[in-house]
């Protein structure tokens, strides 16, 4: 189990509080958003809900653990070609960027980002600044592209016929 933990990073991106009012007052409850990641091209995104903050974060992180998903990556480094995502009010504009660039996205995307091992990147938010809204549409952009690998198999080509050369 120890060996598990140093092998993922998890972020927390959001915690929410609930209350709930009932005869005697008020009854508080909290809700944690994570994102979880090998720095490797997996990642696993969660919400939960606790009494206490603590509880909230472990059983997000532990969700998030089972829902892990692989996303292709560049050179280790970026995604393949610009994507587009949306979910709800979240749309999001993910684009490639030259070595060196880093990671130039704001609050929820940057997690995604860092835990998924992206080093270089560009994303803009668009619609809303809602973190869950942002966090799935991030996803679902992920998972659309596609890299020239899985182009190869579908074309049954080569990568080096697919792949242009440069210069």
């Amino acid at each position: 189990m120890e060996k598990n933990n140093t092998e993922y990073l998890e972020k927390l991106v959001h915690i929410n509080r609930i209350t709930k009012v009932v005869k005697g007052g008020r009854r508080f409850g909290f809700s944690a958003l994570v994102v979880v990641g090998n720095q490797n091209g997996k990642i696993g995104i969660a919400h939960a809900k606790a009494k206490q903050v603590p509880d909230a974060i472990k059983k997000a992180n532990e969700l998030a653990r089972r829902n892990m998903k692989q996303i292709p990556l560049r050179e280790g480094r970026t995604i393949h070609h610009d994507i587009y995502g949306k979910d709800g009010a979240g749309k999001i504009k993910l684009r490639s960027a030259p070595k060196g660039t880093g990671i130039i996205a704001g609050g929820p995307v940057r997690s995604v980002c860092e835990v998924l091992g992206i080093k270089d990147i560009v994303a803009k938010s668009l619609g809303t600044a809602n973190p869950h809204n942002v966090i799935r549409a991030c996803m679902k952009a992920l998972s659309k592209q596609n890299s020239p690998k899985n182009i190869s198999n579908l074309r049954n080509k080569k990568i080096s016929e697919i792949v242009e050369k440069r210069g």
